[in-house]
Formats: C-alpha cells, sequence, structure tokens
C-alpha cells in the first residue's frame, strides 16, 4: 500500500485528490474508492489501480 496526504476532497462531487508521500504524485479518487470518510489533509493509505485517465487512488483507508 501506498501512503499520502489528501490535498483536496469535494464530498458533494465525490472525488478529490491525494498525494503520495514517496514520489509527491499527484492521485484521483473517487467516493466510490474510498473505505473510511476523508477530508483536507488527512494521512491515508491506498492501492492504485488503471482507470480511464491514469492510475486512480483505490482503497482509500485513514492510516
Amino acid at each position: 500500500m501506498s501512503k499520502g496526504v489528501v490535498k483536496f476532497f469535494n464530498e458533494t462531487k465525490g472525488f478529490g485528490f491525494i498525494i503520495e508521500s514517496d514520489s509527491n504524485k499527484e492521485y484521483f479518487v473517487h467516493v466510490s474508492g474510498l473505505v473510511d470518510k476523508v477530508k483536507e489533509n488527512d494521512e491515508v493509505e491506498f492501492d492504485l489501480e488503471e482507470g480511464r485517465k491514469g492510475l486512480n487512488a483505490m482503497n482509500v483507508k485513514l492510516a
């Protein structure tokens, strides 16, 4: 699992972005990929899965 921090999450629209700690890469996360409820600046663990527009964060849970 990768570790990172939630940069942005819009509950109304159901998506956001996570910045991976090791690489500083930014990954899209959809509400369907969440295990726990997240908000900005939460530390999280996640898996990466190929999506329509590149890698997406999946199985996102609070670290």
